[in-house]
């Protein structure tokens, strides 16, 4: 039977924090380890100790789960409030608390697993593609975005476009270490590497946007 057809149908008891926790958890390890198609729902309620009914009670359908697990990955490492601009913060120690969050994010075993397996999927699923984008890269781009407006406006860099200066914040981090890092001829930039790579990113996105 289609996982679809098993949707609840209307509201019932005050969901479960814990249990939404397990399967997320679940479901980010059997996308991983299965692919998109190899994890059933049935599989990722077996993984998470809990009913196939309470999976659906928390996320609709598959691709409903799959992008609440995208979401609840980027927000491990870069939480909302970590693209908050608080009044006399250094701008320099946001966007490095940014990046070194960033650069963790996409450096973790599961990034890579699940960068890979998109691009695998990409030419036969671009529906899911799309909600992979949406759910992470999109979200935190928009992050950033808000905080680089924030700073232009209050005199702190100056930028004329933040959703073209986000993106190359990002991409500065990720640099050619990370493209290394997803084929696999080099491992993750770790310890006092990966701080000189981020404050080296830092340092030259500033240069570009201080007023």
């Amino acid at each position: 039977m289609p996982d679809k057809l098993l949707q609840p149908s209307g509201p019932g008891r005050p969901k479960d924090p814990a249990k939404r926790r397990a399967i997320l958890e679940a479901a980010k390890s059997l996308f991983l380890r299965n692919g998109y198609d190899g994890s059933s729902m049935d599989a990722i309620a077996a993984e998470a100790g809990v009913s196939k009914l309470t999976v659906y009670s928390h996320f609709t359908d598959k691709e409903t789960l799959f992008s609440a697990a995208v979401k609840a990955k980027c927000e491990e490492q870069l939480p909302e409030l970590l693209f908050e601009l608080p009044a006399g913060a250094p701008i320099e120690a946001v966007l490095l608390n940014i990046g070194r969050g960033f650069h963790a994010l996409i450096s973790s075993r599961e990034s890579v697993e699940l960068h890979r397996m998109m691009v695998s999927l990409a030419s036969q699923d671009p529906k899911l593609a799309l909600m992979f984008y949406q759910a992470g890269p999109q979200r935190v781009l928009q992050g950033m975005e808000a905080l680089l407006r924030k700073a232009d406006q209050g005199g702190l860099l100056q930028i004329d476009d933040p959703l073209m200066a986000a993106d190359q914040f990002f991409s500065l981090v990720k640099g050619g270490a990370h493209f290394r890092l997803l084929i696999g001829c080099c491992p993750m930039l770790e310890g006092e590497t990966a701080e000189r790579h981020v404050r080296g990113a830092v340092g030259l996105f500033l240069r570009a946007y201080r007023r």
